[in-house]
C-alpha cells in the first residue's frame, strides 16, 4: 500500500462537450458562455489521467460543488 500512496493521478470531470469553430473560440472573452450538449440531470464522466474510470452526478452543498460517484467502469 505504501508504494501507491505517492502516486499522483490527474482527475478530471467532463460535464459535457461542444464543437465550435476556432475563429469563434478565439473571439470569446472572459465571461463567455459555451453551450454544452448535456442536460442538468445528466451523469458526468470521471477521468483519471484522461481515461474514463467512473460516472457520477454533480452535488452542490452551499458554496461547494462536488461529484458523487454513481458507478465505476
Amino acid at each position: 500500500m505504501a508504494a501507491v500512496e505517492g502516486v499522483k493521478v490527474e482527475v478530471s470531470i467532463v460535464l459535457g462537450k461542444s464543437v465550435i469553430p476556432m475563429h469563434q473560440l478565439l473571439k470569446m472573452g472572459r465571461g463567455a458562455v459555451i453551450e454544452l450538449d448535456a442536460k442538468q440531470d445528466d451523469e458526468v464522466w470521471i477521468l483519471a489521467n484522461n481515461k474514463p474510470v467512473a460516472r457520477g452526478e454533480i452535488v452542490v452543498q452551499g458554496e461547494k460543488i462536488g461529484v458523487s460517484i454513481t458507478r465505476t467502469l
